[in-house]
């Protein structure tokens, strides 16, 4: 249950007897708001080992998302980071699509998924492959009639990729799942998919570094790597559910940021918690931080290069103590992006769709 599952939640409760179509199901994976619909895979549900190894069938992800059938349906409502934006739609239909991104891996982050940390074989077969993609990807573009972007930066990266404006309807945080604590501990804290665009090693080098303690909360194919490389002061925690989530950022000194995110949820996470953020200062994070010297309150620091160096500097700086953080007013900055003003903003937004399609 991620951020995009989080906004799928609250389609789900839009339109409570609305279809779902997705490429892959794994059962029990997901929230039952999400579990209890009517769920239709696609052929990628059927291939070997596809739930573990779904990656592996990238070049088929545009075939499967073309062979849904949605005739009958007036409303589509994509929710879409990959392929789901390129569903064909039937004629009549409305097409609203809540991008989360243009497909990251073949155009801003190519080299970070098939550059040199990728195996031979995929580093020789995936550059022909990624072009035809984004051809592709570009071109089912045009079966969208309205794009809501989750941040000006991917409102911007929809534009350059596929010569299309987006609204922009930031995602939700569902601050009522966290609590304020008045003694947090001395921990750093990351929340993250450990995949290499992420960049959680630049936290765990820089805790390594300083003898600071850093709990990393997450899996994925970096985890090895990333446990290979760290001190003795870093712990690796795997997945979390929601309450056990909750109570390590209550508890946190503060949230570690590292990585260019399209909108990222778990600064605002840590925020509804009461707990600052140091992130780097690019992509999302612009969006959500609010950084000193401004007249609002500040709720974390960011630091300006995606290395090391500038990671230790930043948390030298906050340990200075010289930026004073209110808990209470990291809190009411997460209630601007709380899971209800989603609600209202993108049902409001549907409506207007809807209202202008059948004038």
């Amino acid at each position: 249950m991620r951020g995009g599952e989080r906004c799928l939640e609250v389609f789900c409760e839009l339109f409570p007897d609305a279809d779902l179509y997705t490429l892959l199901h794994v059962r029990g994976s997901v929230s039952r708001a999400i579990e209890q619909r009517r769920i239709i895979t696609s052929f990628i549900q059927r291939l070997p080992d596809a739930a573990r190894h779904y990656r592996s069938y990238l070049p088929l992800f545009p075939a499967a998302i073309r062979a849904l059938d949605l005739r009958g349906y007036d409303l589509v409502l994509s929710s879409s980071h990959a392929v789901a934006k390129s569903v064909r739609v039937p004629r009549g239909a409305l097409h609203v699509c809540y991008c989360f991104t243009p497909m990251r891996y073949v155009w801003d982050l190519y080299d970070d998924y098939f550059g040199a940390r990728a195996g031979r074989l995929t580093r020789l077969v995936m550059p022909p492959v990624a072009a035809a993609l984004r051809r592709w990807d570009r071109r089912t573009a045009a079966g969208v009639h309205h794009f809501v972007g989750i941040s000006h930066f991917i409102a911007d990266r929809i534009r350059r990729c596929y010569g299309r404006d987006a609204e922009v309807i930031y995602p939700p945080v569902d601050v009522a799942r966290f609590r304020l604590e008045e003694k947090p501990e001395t921990y750093y804290l990351v929340v993250s998919a450990l995949a290499p665009y992420k960049r959680v090693g630049l936290a765990v080098e820089a805790a390594t570094r300083l003898g600071r303690r850093l709990v990393v909360v997450g899996t994925g194919p970096e985890e090895t790597r990333l446990r290979a490389t760290a001190g003795p002061t870093v712990e690796f925690l795997g997945w979390k559910d929601d309450a056990e989530v909750a109570e390590l950022y209550a508890r946190c000194r503060a949230l570690l940021f590292p990585t260019v995110e399209d909108f990222g949820i778990t600064p605002l996470e840590a925020m509804a918690a009461g707990r600052p953020v140091i992130a780097l200062g690019q992509g999302g994070a612009l969006e959500t931080v609010v950084p000193p010297g401004g007249a609002a309150p500040p709720t974390g620091l960011l630091f300006p290069r995606q290395t090391v160096d500038d990671l230790v500097e930043a948390m030298l700086r906050f340990e200075t103590g010289v930026v004073a953080f209110e808990p209470k007013a990291l809190r009411r900055h997460a209630e601007t992006f709380d899971r209800p003003v989603f609600k209202e903003r993108i049902e409001a937004y549907l409506t207007a769709c809807l209202a202008r399609a059948s004038c």
